[in-house]
């Protein structure tokens, strides 16, 4: 992997194990790196910003900080899903810039031990796994790991460089 995932796990893996944020997206739950999340609120419709990515949803005023927030489901090729009660969105520090990301629901926090995550598989090239740090089973459930601060500072995006 990048070094960025190395320094992003590296207070956890003296224990070999990592905590990560549970959220859900469609039928998938997904797990970050708890580290990377500064809070969870509800969902408020963000002002558009013109002209912006189809995944950015817009923006919001944290407390007298712009915050841009991103629709997963969009940005993930998800089907779309409506708004409800349920929806979040995740505010996480990325770079020192401050990013909302909104998914359908928050699970919980998982502690998961560095022997029960495995590697994500191969797929051909119309898959994109480059965020996907690994896959774990946690009784029934199937957890994918994203490197969100990889998405999140990934050129595509466009939330690093300035543009807000």
């Amino acid at each position: 992997m990048r070094g960025g995932h190395a320094l992003s796990a590296s207070g956890a893996g003296a224990q070999g194990s990592a905590e990560f944020l549970t959220f859900r997206l469609g039928a998938e739950e997904y797990g970050i790196d708890i580290l990377r999340v500064q809070e969870i609120r509800s969902f408020e419709e963000p002002t558009r910003i013109a002209n912006s990515l189809p995944f950015i949803k817009g923006v919001v005023n944290l407390r007298g900080v712009i915050v841009p927030v991103v629709d997963l489901r969009i940005k993930l090729g998800c089907a779309l899903v409506e708004y409800n009660s349920f929806t979040v969105v995740i505010v996480l520090n990325v770079k020192g810039r401050v990013v909302g990301a909104v998914v359908d629901s928050v699970s919980d926090v998982l502690e998961l031990q560095r022997e029960n995550i495995k590697p994500a598989p191969d797929m051909n090239s119309q898959v994109d796994t480059a965020y996907i740090t690994g896959i774990a089973s946690v009784g029934e459930r199937m957890l994918i790991l994203m490197d969100i601060e990889a998405l999140m500072s990934s050129p595509d995006m466009g939330l690093l460089d300035g543009n807000f």
